[in-house]
């Protein structure tokens, strides 16, 4: 018999957060309301650690809470249940563990807002939803959390909803994100029609003991197929992927610790998190796992070369993220989940903490964000300064640090995954060259060379289509001054974790066993007969079978050993991978060596190579024109055809004009009868006489018949 874990409470203790600082927080102090929102976020944090504790000696993995239904019909059980696996444990602490962390930091970096209290109780909502969404066992109940983290981030993305910016920002992620959600909706209405459940394990178990009735779809579409591509569009809008990834960056307007939680470390890898618990589904629709391939290499690529010339540091931070977000994604669509989930965990570390040490510096600069303004900045922030370089080293991927680790693994699942598998390594590969270079740009613009001094920071910014952001607190005419350790103690957490983060990972090519993708093993390994007991089935996932594989293979379509690029390694890796290794290093030396090279040793160069590059610099740093492009196609048409076409030609001239004419018509008809009441009784007594006239004669014509 399994301990009863109480999954229920860990989502729970957030949400008795976000009811008593939301509901009392006006009248509370900062610190009773500080005290509030880090309780309850400590004691689910505390809880998961307890829960990570008891893990190994469950008898029955995945584990399952299945609580009084939810919805009941006819043929179709929806239950409050929870469930836990090895995917959903490493979410779960990370969720927790960073969130709480950047909770501590939200206490001095938020000290000075009015709307404190509301700010924890929107915080502490995001979490609630965010466990929901990892901790449910089937499609719908993620789909509360899912809809639960789109509604939190909007509130938080237009925090500060006085400002027209934010809340433009916010109402764009909201709408954007309905895009893909009504396609995550379509996929869950094909489930429900063709398998009776929403349930993972029901699912699962059914594709994969019944493989003539589900197939591989490597010859063409098929359900699968179709579930998966609609599964895919629900992910592309909330994980910020080609062509939903416009609202990410305007959410930027949120307040710094927002964009570290919500929009780095969490929210947003929560499409990838659907991809990959929906690896059954995926595994047997190759088509729709390629699109996925193909977008995330794209978007991993498109997103850093416009964080190359982004001058505000929040936003190239938002692009940096974007393309992060896109080599998880590529990595799903290699079938290579343990790496998407492995680089989803690291990236955590390092990208809350550059998003942190932004606030830090935005912080001491009493609300500068435009890099063009700082420089200097070392010798006045000095924690700040040295775990920045630490975040920015790790997302570099440069060995020892995490994202070295994750990254590196990602490139080689890429060129073993297939014959094509070198076009996405190289993809890759260019892009943590790129990511490299943004990433040292940025840390040299911020904290090397002279102070550009501020006093004329705003009116060049004007001129020069710059930004200056929100949010910091401070003297901004003074020195820049260091944050307090209630906002330094997380980003030292978090350097360590940015360190250390990937060494659960390293490879056998490398010495080590990888252990963090033996973990994940059983949840991607595929099993053709899941066994069950007590009315549970373990494991729940589906086997491909090698029938269906070596037909893939025969179609020239990429086969189930193939996608997954070598699930687990059997053998020590090869000297192929070392030289692959190398070379990814060497990617992100060089990418530092150009970044010094340009904004240290020559920095006028920047500006001569963007005045000779002209036109195409002009497009990059517009970001491609593609908000533009959207206003012009999408949504001008949209708002046009909604004024004329539904509002003036269906509304008012339909609909009204239907009702007020049967009211015109009424008022003239009954106008005409309204004269009869003259109040004139003579012409009263001509009425009757003229009414018993017509009735004398109708009698007599009808005794004439």
């Amino acid at each position: 018999m399994n301990q009863n874990l109480n999954l229920w409470l860990i989502p729970l203790l957030p949400l008795f957060g976000a009811l008593i600082n939301g509901a009392l927080g006006r009248r509370f102090s900062k610190r009773t309301v500080a005290a509030v929102a880090l309780g309850f976020t400590a004691a689910a944090f505390a809880m998961a650690l307890w829960v990570a504790s008891q893990f190994s000696a469950l008898k029955q993995i995945p584990y399952q809470e299945i609580h009084p239904p939810w919805i009941q019909i006819t043929g179709f059980t929806v239950n409050f249940a929870f469930m836990l696996d090895q995917l959903s444990l490493v979410m779960l602490l990370v969720v927790t563990g960073v969130g709480f962390l950047i909770h501590i930091y939200s206490v001095g970096y938020m000290a000075d807002d009015d709307g404190y209290y509301r700010f924890f109780a929107y915080l502490n909502l995001f979490m609630f939803f965010m466990l929901m969404l990892v901790l449910a066992n089937n499609y719908l109940l993620m789909f509360v959390g899912w809809e639960g983290v789109g509604l939190a981030s909007y509130l938080l993305i237009g925090f500060y909803f006085l400002k027209d910016s934010a809340a433009q920002a916010g109402k764009k992620a909201f709408i954007v994100n309905r895009i893909g959600d009504f396609a995550f909706l379509i996929g869950m209405f094909l489930l429900v029609k063709y398998f009776g459940t929403l349930d993972y394990i029901p699912i699962f178990s059914k594709i994969a003991q019944n493989s003539s009735q589900f197939p591989v779809e490597s010859g063409g579409a098929g359900l699968l197929t179709l579930v998966a591509f609609c599964l895919m569009i629900g992910a592309t809008g909330k994980s910020a992927q080609i062509p939903l990834y416009v609202w990410l960056p305007d959410a930027m307007e949120g307040p710094t610790p927002v964009s570290a939680l919500i929009h780095a470390a969490t929210m947003v890898t929560a499409g990838i998190y659907m991809v990959a618990r929906s690896n059954v589904i995926f595994n047997h629709a190759p088509m729709a796992l390629t699109t996925v391939a193909v977008i995330g290499a794209l978007t991993a690529i498109f997103a850093a070369s416009i964080g190359i010339v982004q001058t505000d540091i929040k936003r190239v931070l938002a692009y940096s993220t974007i393309s992060q977000l896109g080599y998880m994604f590529m990595a799903c669509g290699l079938a290579a989940y343990s790496a998407a989930i492995f680089h989803l965990m690291t990236h955590a570390f390092f990208k809350a903490l550059l998003f942190l040490s932004a606030g830090s510096v935005i912080h001491a600069l009493g609300g500068e964000q435009d890099m063009r303004y700082m420089g200097g900045l070392r010798k006045h922030i000095p924690w700040t300064f040295g775990v920045m370089a630490i975040g920015t080293v790790a997302i570099s991927g440069i060995p020892p640090f995490a994202g070295f680790f994750s990254k590196d693994e990602i490139l080689w699942k890429a060129f073993s995954s297939s014959s094509n598998g070198w076009i996405f390594w190289a993809i890759g590969l260019v892009t943590a060259l790129m990511t490299s270079f943004y990433m040292f740009r940025l840390l040299f613009l911020t904290f090397f060379g002279e102070r550009r001094e501020p006093e004329h920071a705003h009116a060049a910014a004007a001129a020069h289509g710059g930004s200056s952001g929100h949010g910091g607190h401070g003297d901004h005419h003074g020195a820049p001054h260091e944050s307090p350790w209630v906002m330094l103690a997380p980003l030292v957490i978090l350097a360590v974790l940015s360190v250390v983060g990937g060494w659960v990972g390293i490879p056998h090519s490398m010495g080590g066993n990888n252990h963090f993708e033996e973990f994940l093993a059983p949840v991607f390994e595929q099993h053709a007969t899941p066994s069950a007991s007590a009315g549970t089935v373990e494991h729940g996932t589906a086997a491909i079978p090698e029938q269906a594989n070596a037909e893939a293979h025969a179609a020239g379509e990429p086969t189930k050993h193939a996608l997954e690029g070598a699930a687990r390694d059997i053998h020590p890796k090869t000297s192929t991978e070392l030289l692959l290794t190398g070379i990814s290093v060497a990617a992100g030396l060089l990418g530092l060596a150009v970044a010094y090279f340009l904004y240290i040793a020559r920095p006028e160069l920047p500006g001569r190579i963007a005045h000779n590059l002209g036109n195409l610099y002009t497009t990059v740093l517009n970001k491609y024109y593609v908000d533009e492009v959207y206003q012009e196609a999408v949504v001008d048409p949209i708002v046009e055809g909604s004024t004329e076409i539904l509002w003036r030609g269906v509304d008012v001239g339909m609909v009204d004009g239907a009702v007020n004419g049967a009211g015109t018509t009424a008022q003239a008809a009954f106008g005409t009868l309204r004269k009869i009441q003259s109040g004139n009784i003579r012409s009263y007594a001509g009425w009757v006489a003229l009414g018993a006239a017509l009735v004398v004669a109708y009698m007599v014509w009808m005794g004439m018949q």
